[in-house]
């Protein structure tokens, strides 16, 4: 029966030990990491700060005029914390020049929330290349297994250290880590658009997202979901069409299988 994590410590330097060997194995200078101000960043710079040290860092904050200064000042709460400089680049001009030429981006809010994440993604990449660094994934077992998440966005990365880490259990390897308070009880958000928090997008809680991930792994009946968790019957379908419906995400790109 599989439960959420019963050693937090164990846990961090079993990520600690995936995180050197594969920026080893890659004969890359180091991580680049894109710093949201957002909790699950936070996590993975501390992470990666612990493995490889801060020196072989690239912190980049994105932010763009829609998006809350407060974003940014977090993102400089964690910087100072762990003494790693901050690279600020403003994407709003890429942004303007994405709308002249495509002017319904102005009336799609979804399709231009995607648009912010994917120009998060190529400067990230752009960076990477030009210092010989692996770009370090900030997503968490709860968001990719519904598919919450932008392709070649926020979802693009080398690797996902805290990718089989649910969000509940995030939280208490924050503390565990020491990530500022402040960083731990802000409300998780994409940073899409004004105001926009992860809970109100998904449509039910993290505590109760994970909780329900947690128990379609262990197989239980969705009488036995409802029930245990204090779900709907319809949020518990829309769960299970998310992670049904958004199961291209989790995969390489599909392609036929030419017989010779």
């Amino acid at each position: 029966m599989k439960d959420f994590l019963k050693d937090e410590n164990a846990t961090i330097e079993e990520i600690k030990k995936f995180i050197r060997q594969k920026i080893e194995t890659s004969k890359t200078k180091g991580a680049v990491i894109g710093l949201s101000g957002g909790i699950d960043s936070a996590v993975v710079v501390h992470l990666t700060t612990l493995a490889i040290g801060k020196e072989k860092i690239s912190l980049i904050h994105l932010p763009e005029k829609e998006l809350d200064p407060i974003h940014t000042q977090d993102a400089q709460l964690t910087a100072s914390q762990l003494d790693i400089p901050l690279q600020i680049i403003d994407i709003s001009p890429l942004i303007r020049e994405m709308i002249t030429v495509h002017s319904e981006l102005k009336k799609n809010q979804l399709a231009k929330g995607n648009l912010k994440a994917r120009l998060r993604g190529v400067n990230l990449y752009t960076i990477s290349n030009l210092e010989n660094k692996l770009v370090i994934g900030t997503s968490n077992k709860s968001e990719i297994s519904i598919g919450y998440g932008t392709k070649f966005g926020d979802l693009a990365a080398d690797i996902w250290p805290i990718g089989d880490i649910y969000k509940t259990e995030l939280y208490r390897i924050a503390e565990k880590l020491n990530v500022n308070p402040k960083i731990i009880t802000k409300p998780p958000t994409a940073g899409l658009w004004a105001k926009q928090t992860d809970e109100e997008e998904i449509g039910i809680s993290y505590k109760k997202l994970d909780l329900l991930l947690l128990g379609l792994e262990n197989g239980l009946s969705e009488k036995e979901l409802i029930k245990t968790i204090g779900l709907k019957k319809n949020q518990v379908d829309r769960i299970r069409k998310l992670i049904k419906n958004n199961k291209h995400k989790r995969m390489m790109p599909g392609m036929p299988k030419i017989q010779r």
